[in-house]
């Protein structure tokens, strides 16, 4: 008989337990104090760098690692401490950077401190600046980037359908395709890294074990938490992944039709106190 209890919820952060205007609401704040209240531990996962977690730590409790660039990093949120790190080896991010600039997006690179662009003007940078907290370096070339250990590439576009085509070209190259890894003698590869749009607008790639799913699994683990007690909310077509793990999901009112019919629940949209109605009617009853 499957498990009802329920011992951790996950969340998104952009789109899910933030609104529109980046901000945690009241109502939010107060389903995960009940949450708490509940013995049910509270934790996030994002794209974002460590740093641009901090906002989170500082207006509400969690209770469990963070998971910040999809899993690819995962930190202790009172001390910052880096648990666990995955980076992308530097031939594989060389690659990526060059792939993704093949479809004209910009390009922006993370370590595990700092962000780097060579754009300034690149669209959706003073959005990114806004939301994680800090400024970017502009830099002629990703040389210092290389040298410090990349932990995600990013493409930014406006031109939708050249991020989503992005994504397939390099989910077939570098999952499927010629830079994955062979294993054996055979045809059998692995992926050289995982490659998702966390929005219509950003294609992230990451560390092949630097995704949602994984981020569920290791938590799991970690907190010697069965994946059957762990309920996970989300809004985008990376947040899927962790959907799959999980014994229950949930997915906001804005997410796509996918999306949605990936999820056990749907919820309301980020500007209708989606998570919070979300939690008061699907975990903590």
């Amino acid at each position: 008989m499957a498990s009802k209890k329920i011992s951790l919820l996950l969340s998104d952060v952009d789109g899910t337990l933030l609104n529109s205007k980046k901000r945690i609401t009241a109502r939010a704040k107060a389903a995960i104090e009940k949450v708490h209240e509940a013995g049910i531990k509270f934790a996030v996962t994002s794209g974002r760098p460590p740093r641009g977690l901090k906002m989170i730590i500082e207006q509400v409790k969690l209770s469990a690692p963070i998971a910040a660039f999809n899993g690819g990093t995962f930190v202790e949120p009172d001390t910052m401490k880096v648990l666990n790190s995955r980076r992308l080896d530097n031939e594989t991010a060389k690659a990526v950077i060059d792939r993704i600039g093949s479809f004209d997006l910009d390009v922006w690179v993370y370590d595990d401190v700092e962000w780097y662009l060579r754009n300034f003007d690149a669209p959706h940078r003073e959005k990114e600046e806004q939301a994680v907290q800090f400024a970017p370096k502009v830099v002629s070339d990703f040389t210092e980037a290389l040298q410090q250990g990349v932990a995600k590439v990013v493409g930014v576009s406006d031109k939708y359908d050249l991020v989503a085509e992005a994504e397939k070209v390099i989910q077939a190259e570098f999952e499927h395709g010629i830079h994955a890894r062979s294993t054996t003698a055979s045809w059998d590869c692995e992926p050289s890294v995982s490659a998702t749009r966390s929005s219509a607008y950003y294609l992230d790639v990451t560390h092949p074990k630097a995704n949602k799913g994984a981020v569920v699994e290791w938590l799991s683990e970690y907190l010697k938490i069965p994946s059957a007690e762990i309920v996970t909310i989300g809004d985008m077509p990376n947040d899927v992944l962790m959907f799959q793990k999980s014994r229950y999901s949930i997915a906001m009112g804005q997410a796509s039709d996918e999306v949605k019919k990936s999820a056990t629940y749907v919820t309301g949209g980020m500007d209708e106190e989606g998570f919070a109605k979300g939690v008061d009617e699907f975990v903590l009853k």
